[in-house]
């Protein structure tokens, strides 16, 4: 009998950005206190990246780690998925960039999504469904965002929360039991407006106006975020266990998305998993989006955190408002 074949991550990478801003930093830039910031986020610092680096820069080197690490050659690639809110430029995809960074002459399928932070998730349902289907062997699926130049750092309510940064994996086909057992991806769009960026599409092009009313940043409803984000992840969570027999005594660790403390243990009591299995560096980087997943994920591998054998629980929600989890087998 054929065993089923399923997707495994065999190699991960990151990028933190070399800037450092720290709470005392922002207190000189905004009305905001040190401790005002750890009390409803846990966030002490978030990395900002230089001015010569861009999206596709942070991305390639997290992308390339990850190749390294599975012991692969970017000509290995079939596919490349970029889940950003933050491209190099409206057009092309910033993948397309990557592939040209990493030097992938193969001429690989290379695209973006936008779902925001679940963007990782959702790149990796899609690598799912390529693999299974034959369509393809080998992908390279990239979280990354540099979210500090579409923030306004005079509102107190989003500067300090965001940070910049990469995180990549490599999955390929296996049929050992390993890899991803289940994703689940949800979006609920009559809350799009709760967290969004108004200007520079065909909404709202780029003018004068625009500019001059901050309308190309980061604009959030956070009491309303912050509400949906633990119901939706909860939810999902439970939904990732229950499809595959298991309680939350059979997770060995969860990596989420690094957005707030304050959500995370919220979720940790609704789905009664200790938040000890949690991996957690929200207090360095803060909410790197798309990238905050793939981050978390690499630093675990690397420092020992996940063994094999081990069932991991990914969850993340953020603009759209876009949420998802995965169960797998590590």
């Amino acid at each position: 009998m054929t065993q089923e074949v399923r997707i495994r991550i065999v190699g991960t990478g990151s990028y933190k950005a070399a800037g450092v801003l720290t709470n005392q930093d922002l207190e000189k830039m905004v009305d905001t206190s040190d401790d005002w910031i750890i009390e409803r986020t846990g966030i002490r610092e978030r990395r900002v990246a230089q001015k010569d680096v861009f999206t596709s820069d942070m991305a390639a080197h997290a992308l390339g780690q990850a190749l390294d690490a599975a012991g692969l050659q970017a000509n290995d690639l079939d596919m490349i998925i970029c889940g950003t809110v933050t491209p190099d430029r409206q057009l092309p995809a910033t993948a397309a960039y990557v592939q040209q960074k990493i030097g992938a002459t193969n001429h690989c399928a290379s695209f973006d999504l936008a779902a925001a932070c679940a963007g990782f998730l959702y790149g990796l349902s899609i690598a799912d469904v390529f693999i299974k289907t034959g369509k393809a062997k080998t992908i390279g699926i990239i979280g990354v965002e540099l979210l500090s130049r579409v923030l306004n750092y005079k509102d107190r309510n989003t500067c300090v929360l965001f940070g910049d940064g990469a995180g990549a994996a490599v999955v390929t086909g296996d049929t050992s039991g390993r890899g991803l057992l289940s994703s689940h991806l949800f979006t609920d769009g009559s809350l799009t407006e709760s967290l969004f960026i108004p200007g520079g599409g065909s909404r709202m092009p780029a003018s004068r106006e625009t500019v001059d009313n901050h309308q190309h940043y980061v604009h959030m409803a956070g009491k309303e975020v912050f509400k949906h984000a633990v119901r939706y992840l909860s939810s999902a969570a439970k939904l990732a266990l229950e499809t595959n027999g298991k309680g939350p005594d059979d997770v060995d660790v969860v990596v989420a998305h690094q957005a707030n403390m304050r959500i995370l243990d919220a979720v940790s009591r609704r789905v009664e998993i200790p938040l000890e299995k949690f991996v957690l560096n929200i207090e360095h980087y803060g909410n790197t989006s798309s990238a905050s997943i793939p981050i978390a994920l690499d630093e675990a591998v690397r420092n020992g955190r996940i063994a094999q054998g081990d069932t991991m629980l990914m969850i993340a929600l953020g603009g759209g408002i876009s949420w998802a989890s995965a169960l797998l087998n590590w």
